[in-house]
């Protein structure tokens, strides 16, 4: 690497891909005998190997990036276009479940009762916990500008600040939307409503999730001042990722529990 004559990164060989692939394997299966044999085990281990690798994978991807100095900007480039494709895959990941919703809420079947929601379905009230929710996500999206804007201006201090206040935001939504589920007049199981309301709201929560593991890493890496003006694209990343969970929902909140009730 020393004598290369390009600006590109040889990635060297690493045993995280197919060490990352068992453990996802792992968790799926130990998903189905969850729902089947009500046993844990298979995915418990299969949730800390998958912690595990990442945390290893992330490791290596810091010290490549911030120490080694292989993350050129060709290489960012590249990593931008890679980001921005993602995210587009995501959108399209979510428009299945919205093309299901509107299926079967624009023309309502006689199972349904001719009608959306359907009969006996008692749908949450978009005026509470959902508002508060998309309050809180359209904040944080306020609070991870504002810390991308100090990163750039260099200013340490509000940046930190800025970057833990939407770390928070980002874990009580999802501890609202836990309580929400638990306390929903409905499940899964009722019928179609049931079905598309939890699985997109549900995948949804569940980049929430992701999205609030990706900025709380990014703050660690904040205040070991890993980032300065000019290289921190994996903040730009995160923020890019929290920002398109933010529009998700909007689209959630508006369709769903909006229109949808």
């Amino acid at each position: 690497m020393a004598h290369q004559t390009h600006p590109y990164h040889m990635v060297d060989p690493s045993p995280w891909p197919i060490l990352g692939a068992i453990a996802a394997l792992l968790t799926t299966s130990g998903l189905a005998t969850w729902f089947h044999q009500h046993s844990t085990q298979l995915l418990t281990i299969g949730l800390l190997s998958t912690l595990l690798i990442m945390l290893q994978w992330w490791r290596d991807i810091v010290r490549e990036s911030t120490f080694q100095g292989h993350h050129t900007p060709s290489v960012q480039m590249g990593l931008r276009y890679g980001m921005i494709l993602f995210i587009t895959s995501e959108a399209f990941f979510f428009l299945g479940f919205f093309w299901a919703f509107f299926h079967s809420s624009l023309v309502p079947t006689p199972e349904l009762g001719g009608q959306w929601p359907p009969t006996g379905i008692n749908p949450l009230n978009p005026l509470e916990v959902p508002l508060l929710n998309t309050a809180i996500l359209l904040a944080s999206g306020v609070t991870v500008t504002w810390a991308h804007h100090s990163i750039s201006e260099a200013n340490q201090k509000q940046a930190i600040h800025a970057l833990t206040l939407t770390s928070i935001l980002g874990l009580y939504f999802t501890a609202l939307q836990m309580m929400e589920y638990h306390e929903a007049p409905f499940s899964i199981t009722d019928s179609v409503y049931g079905s598309t309301f939890f699985v997109a709201t549900g995948f949804h929560g569940l980049h929430v999730i992701i999205g609030s593991s990706f900025l709380i890493v990014c703050l660690l890496r904040l205040a070991k001042f890993h980032f300065t003006p000019h290289h921190h694209f994996g903040f730009e990343a995160a923020a890019w990722y929290w920002h398109f969970v933010d529009i998700i929902w909007l689209f959630l909140y508006t369709a769903i529990y909006w229109w949808g009730s």
